[in-house]
């Protein structure tokens, strides 16, 4: 199965840009394939957030079938759930440039309070000084180009018009448009910084009565910002990954979480991110960790087996596309092989697949 993708690659970051490759060079994309029947795809939510199954791959590389339920018997008093805040902003919008084409547009990042960089679907590309009439409301200005993204100017700020007339950019092999229920079901439930234009989807599963078990577990919490860009569903182009060019998502680590961190592995206990995103964010504070303050900036870090965690002792995620960065990401804190094996007994046994689907919760492999 291909992985599906989004349409445009990101540009070139400015100079601040973290950009650290972890890459293998003997690492071939051909390796992290699978087939997955087209079925397994969930289009939409279980009925109640939490009401999922949960795949457990422990340490030895042992398979345990469980539900989401479940997850606070696989956690121990004084560990730490490392969650992305991040909030999913409704980043689609549908137009007509001032030619009569239409267009649609999916806000990228916001770079000033009336200004972003998009990318936009046309048959023809808009040109610098045209406009774009968006949702017979309101018209948008296009002044240029950075790299393959547009950048428009907007008559307001950008947040409150797209909060108006935009809708929720749900993932390509979700088929159907966004709804009232995406709109609810496609954020988390502690979702407070807006900016991601994906939703960090492990996240997804928690609902309150399950933030409020695990503390009265004794299970620790802190939150991360990582404002997920379309280029998570960006499929790899490149056989060797180390000529991969990694997508840039911006991230903010406060001196709290860095202080959390350090304070739960001093006393023996796991720091677990709560999906892929916050590993990105941990990861690419652990590479400047020492400096004064919080750490936040761009990341384009590249994660593949080989990779040494610095921060990350265990993972909740889901399951991710074929060739995918995530699913190379997942197999370097787990191992190749107990992916594979994982993913295999997953597909046989049914589990739903991506942002709406099901769980994992990945201890890494001893060796």
């Amino acid at each position: 199965m291909a992985a599906p993708g989004a349409k445009a690659e990101y540009p070139d970051q400015p100079n601040n840009t973290l950009s650290l490759l972890r890459v293998n060079s003997s690492l071939l994309l051909s390796q992290f394939d699978y087939h997955l029947p087209a079925e397994l795809i969930a289009q939409s939510p279980p009925e109640r957030r939490g009401a999922s199954r949960l795949l457990h791959l422990d340490s030895a590389g042992g398979l345990h079938d469980k539900l989401f339920a479940d997850l606070p018997s696989l956690l121990n008093p004084g560990d730490l759930l490392v969650f992305n805040n991040t909030r999913v902003i409704k980043a689609r919008l549908h137009g007509q440039k001032d030619t009569g084409g239409k267009v649609e547009i999916l806000v990228e990042r916001i770079t000033q309070p009336n200004i972003a960089l998009v990318h936009i679907r046309a048959s023809k590309s808009p040109k610098t000084g045209s406009r774009i009439h968006i949702d017979d409301a309101f018209w948008v200005d296009m002044l240029g180009r950075d790299g393959e993204l547009f950048e428009l100017q907007f008559p307001g700020r950008v947040l409150d018009l797209l909060e108006k007339h935009g809708s929720t950019p749900l993932p390509p092999y979700i088929e159907h448009e966004a709804g009232q229920e995406d709109d609810e079901r496609y954020q988390t439930v502690y979702a407070q910084a807006p900016g991601a234009v994906a939703a960090p989807t492990a996240g997804l599963h928690f609902d309150q009565p399950m933030l409020d078990a695990l503390a009265a577990a004794g299970i620790q919490e802190t939150f991360v910002t990582l404002h997920v860009g379309a280029g998570t569903f960006q499929p790899v182009r490149v056989e060797d990954l180390s000529e991969h060019h990694m997508h840039s998502e911006r991230y903010s680590v406060s001196e709290q979480t860095l202080a959390l961190i350090r304070a739960t592995r001093a006393a023996g206990k796991r720091v677990i991110a709560v999906g892929t995103t916050s590993v990105r964010a941990l990861e690419s504070a652990a590479q400047q960790d020492g400096q004064p303050g919080p750490l936040e900036g761009d990341t384009r870090l590249f994660i593949t087996p080989g990779y040494k965690f610095r921060y990350v002792d265990a993972l909740i995620t889901n399951f991710h596309l074929p060739k995918s960065t995530l699913l190379m990401l997942v197999s370097a804190l787990a191992g190749m092989e107990p992916i594979q094996r994982a993913y295999a007994h997953a597909i046989q046994s049914r589990y739903r697949f991506f942002s709406y689907g099901d769980a994992m919760f990945i201890e890494p492999s001893r060796t």
